[in-house]
């Protein structure tokens, strides 16, 4: 009777117990067929042991006595942060198929990872791994800590995981049947290679425009792309798998010196791609005060704490960015079209640095888009900073040339110009050695020609006489009596007489095609070709006739002057040479004079 009445109160009990059984196994990890990957962050719960000083024995009964907690947000993200984390679950596999499973760490920057399983029959397995140890511990050759777990069929077993880091705290924990595993690889080993090689592409093609334009833009950028590129090589995990798998201690420090390296590269970069030395002074300094930094930072990095040197490199990061983002938009301001490309390049670099180091310091969850967020934003602008040092080039062409275009009108210009005035310059000089020549030729007195050229001017007319057989008349004309005036009037009435008389020589013989000379003082001399003797008597006996018949004003006085003339004509059958002719013309001019001056007389009437 009285067990009737306790029947309902033993059933309440007994759903009570379930309760909390059921409550006490809520982190329990069901491994079926049919899932070969489970996430384990929904089921896993965490415990900070921030001095790191309890043993797995003493977590193992935390554990039991619900001492763990939920991850916050179901993310395993902590930042940096001292200490121990320790991470339990259970894990239950009804799979008939598989009973070895892969426990994967998805981030490859924890210094430590210590891994318990415990067996219902208190066997405690122990494995580890991190970068503090050598690659080669881990249960396969993989970029990320990994564990092989054996998990016997219709068993539950305890799992502990202990992690502690000088980096960021992150344990996405992951179990894999084999098979999902390499799958799993394969794609991740796809994406790694496609975003290798674009850089690799980036590389190459700028080394080959450096090579070829020795431009300092293609050469930074080239360091750029080599920095980021082992950046993200060391955060991924491959350079500790490829480059120093033995060398745990150098695998955290290429880390800050890698970040240093590329930071470095990218203001440089910067520096040289917005022209700050020319548009802006105060910015080119503030850009080598960054160079300055991370060159010692880089150095630094192998003296001082990792996390110090991490902590201190990620915070300058983004000033440094946003900086060059500064400039990049007060160039477009100015101007400069290349920035525009460069501004959205930066501007995605940030984008995705901003959404790493989020997760890095916790405070945002570890998902596809914020894991890889660097690596999508490193990749836009990488692509977009080649595509803006293309344009760049083009733009510059485009400058030069316009530059060689202008320059060459310009020089067109100016040579036409200096072309009309060296043709003016040589019509000029043309002019200068005419008047020069006549000035060597002309009597400065009269303008008429000097001694020395009648001379020239006569032995040629002589030789053609000779060659052509054509006669030449020679003839000497002195004024009479010229002295009286000079002593009369002076000398200065006297050379403006001979310029008047001159003056009527000349119009009296210019109709024979006459050469006409002084030939010193009052003494003229004229040539006059192609005539015979006769008419040559004729033409002398004008002239005389026109000087005395001239009127010469002189001291307000009008005086008439006479001639005496000396007459010869040249021919071929004569053969007399200049200066036999100019003497026998001189001889009949002194005939002239001795017979009364006023006269012509002809060298044939030589006695």
């Amino acid at each position: 009777m009285m067990f009737r009445y306790f029947t309902p109160l033993w059933i309440f009990l007994a759903l009570l117990l379930a309760c909390g059984q059921a409550a006490a196994q809520n982190n329990v990890v069901v491994l079926e067929a049919g899932r070969s990957k489970i996430e384990l962050s929904p089921y896993v719960k965490y415990f900070h042991d921030p001095a790191g000083e309890i043993d797995k024995t003493q977590m193992f009964d935390l554990a039991k006595a619900n001492k763990f907690k939920s991850l916050p947000n179901g993310n395993a993200t902590f930042g940096f942060s001292k200490g121990s984390y320790w991470f339990h679950t259970y894990l239950f596999n009804q799979d008939n198929t598989e009973q070895r499973w892969l426990l994967v760490l998805q981030y490859p920057l924890l210094d430590y990872v210590d891994v318990y399983v415990r067996y219902p029959d208190n066997h405690i397995e122990h494995l580890t791994s991190g970068d503090m140890q050598p690659f080669s511990a881990r249960a396969i050759r993989y970029r990320q800590p990994n564990f092989w777990l054996d998990l016997p069929q219709k068993t539950q077993v305890e799992l502990l995981v202990s992690t502690s880091s000088k980096s960021s705290i992150q344990a996405p924990l992951a179990v894999y049947t084999p098979s999902a595993f390499a799958e799993m690889e394969r794609d991740a080993q796809f994406g790694i290679g496609i975003y290798n090689g674009i850089l690799f592409a980036l590389f190459c093609y700028n080394l080959i425009l450096w090579l070829i334009l020795r431009d300092q833009n293609h050469f930074w950028y080239m360091m750029h792309i080599s920095g980021f590129g082992l950046v993200l090589f060391c955060l991924n995990g491959l350079a500790f798998e490829y480059l120093w798998p033995n060398n745990p201690w150098l695998a955290n420090r290429m880390i800050p010196l890698s970040m240093c390296f590329s930071q470095l590269a990218m203001h440089q970069f910067a520096r040289l791609f917005l022209n700050m030395k020319e548009m802006s002074p105060i910015a080119n300094r503030i850009g080598l005060g960054f160079i300055i930094f991370y060159s010692l930072m880089g150095l630094a990095s192998f003296f001082i704490d990792y996390a110090t040197a991490v902590k201190y490199t990620t915070y300058t990061v983004f000033p440094g960015i946003i900086f060059v983002l500064t400039q990049a938009f007060i160039a477009i301001k100015q101007g400069y079209r290349p920035a525009r490309l460069f501004l959205i390049a930066w501007a995605a670099l940030l984008i995705g640095t901003f959404i790493y180091a989020s997760v890095s310091f916790g405070i945002l969850p570890k998902v596809f888009i914020t894991e890889y967020g660097i690596q999508i934003g490193s990749a836009i602008e990488m692509i977009l900073l080649s595509f803006a040092l293309a344009y760049r080039y083009a733009n510059l062409r485009n400058e030069n040339v316009k530059i060689v275009y202008e320059a060459n009108e310009k020089l067109e210009s100016n040579v036409a110009k200096r072309t009309s005035e060296l043709s003016m310059a040589l019509e000029q000089l043309a002019d200068a050695n005419k008047r020069l020549r006549e000035s060597n030729q002309r009597d400065a007195l009269t303008g008429l020609y000097n001694r020395r050229h009648f001379r020239e001017v006569f032995e040629q007319m002589m030789r053609q006489t000779n060659e052509r057989h054509q006669p030449l008349g020679l003839m000497l004309i002195d004024l009479d009596y010229f002295k009286r005036i000079n002593d009369t009037y002076g000398h200065l009435a006297g050379d403006d007489c001979l310029r008047s008389l001159s003056k009527t020589i000349t119009m009296t013989l210019t109709g024979y095609n006459a050469i006409v000379a002084r030939f010193g003082g009052e003494e003229f001399v004229a040539v006059v070709p192609n005539v015979n003797a006769e008419k040559l008597a004729l033409i002398a006996e004008e002239l005389r006739s026109r000087i005395e018949k001239e009127n010469i004003q002189i001291a307000r006085q009008s005086i008439t002057i006479t001639a005496s003339l000396g007459i010869i004509t040249i021919t071929n059958e004569k053969r007399l040479s200049p200066d036999q002719a100019l003497h026998q013309a001189d001889e009949a001019l002194y005939i002239s004079k001795n017979k009364g001056r006023n006269r012509v007389s002809v060298a044939l009437d030589i006695a």
